[in-house]
């Protein structure tokens, strides 16, 4: 068996530095942003996985992303009407409603891309990604997820597929009774770990101490840790990117909007994050002289 522990704090925090979503979005997109990061700790390669729901509910798109290294992004698109100020008690399925989740994998070297889809279980998003592990993976698999205001958390807990095959017809009756108990272990394992489970309240995964909290859990079991690697927000957005965006508009479009807006403005969809132009900055972006001293030959 393989399992995964994820706990965010400060890459949580950046994530939502510029954004103000409402608590019950808030922290499905923690859950999503966590589950991205289990799915993704699965990669050898060097690439990216994304998460994205999109369905009927108050939650109309939903997309967490997460590279191999553990650099995460995330956004939400939710109908603001459908939410009374201060309301964290939606339950999943309205929030989601029907619709789908994809789980796409884009390798950077291979130019290959895999995806795919399963319908929203109307139970948890933790619910829908079993689901997508049992007919897209063919792998038995428990998750448990959650979120707040100060963190995010989420556990994984997978059977793997067991080495070998069938016997060549010289096996002996020893060695497949053998290969029959291991696989009975196997499963045996993999219920008592899906139990330990059960018991395992959302505050204590957010509260505890990663180390205490999986030997804890799965007390009783052969359990070995592997080192931590640390998480990260990571957006895409930069001034060079906004730059080729607004100079593919065009001087004449950006400098319609400064005259009616005063500056123009570009927020990314990620992170949220304003980016400001004045006409002095457009000046510059369109290699205006508009800064130079009347009459002076100098170009500065």
């Amino acid at each position: 068996m393989r399992g995964e522990f994820v706990l965010l704090g400060p890459a949580w925090l950046a994530l939502r530095e510029h954004s103000d979503y409402p608590p019950a979005v808030r922290n499905l997109l923690g859950e999503a942003v966590v589950a991205s990061v289990l799915l993704a700790s699965t990669l050898k390669f060097e690439g990216e996985l994304t998460l994205q729901m999109q369905g009927t509910g108050a939650v109309r798109l939903l997309v967490a992303q997460c590279t191999n290294d553990f650099k995460v992004r995330a956004v939400a698109r939710f109908h603001a009407a459908r939410f009374a100020e201060g309301d964290s008690a939606m339950d999943f399925s309205t929030l989601a409603g029907e619709g789908t989740i994809a789980v796409t994998v884009e390798a950077d070297k291979r130019a290959s891309r895999y995806q795919g889809i399963v319908p929203i279980d109307g139970v948890s998003l933790a619910a829908s990604l079993e689901h997508y592990f049992a007919n897209s993976e063919q792998l038995p698999t428990r998750i448990v997820l959650a979120a707040d205001v100060a963190g995010a958390a989420g556990i994984l807990v997978q059977r793997m597929p067991q080495a070998g095959g069938a016997q060549s017809g010289g096996a002996s009756a020893d060695a497949a009774a053998a290969e029959s108990a291991r696989e009975t272990l196997a499963w045996d394992t993999y219920a008592a770990a899906s139990a330990a489970l059960e018991s395992l309240a959302a505050d204590e995964l957010l509260a505890r101490a990663p180390e205490d909290l999986m030997h804890r859990t799965f007390a009783g079991l052969d359990l070995r840790l592997f080192p931590a690697h640390e998480v990260q927000f990571r957006c895409r957005c930069d001034r060079d990117r906004v730059v080729s965006m607004l100079r593919s508009l065009g001087a004449a479009e950006v400098d319609s909007i400064i005259r009616e807006q005063g500056a123009v403005t570009v927020t990314c969809e990620f992170c949220h994050k304003p980016w400001r132009f004045d006409a002095v900055d457009t000046a510059e972006l369109f290699g205006a002289a508009a800064s130079h001293a009347p009459g002076s030959p100098a170009l500065n």
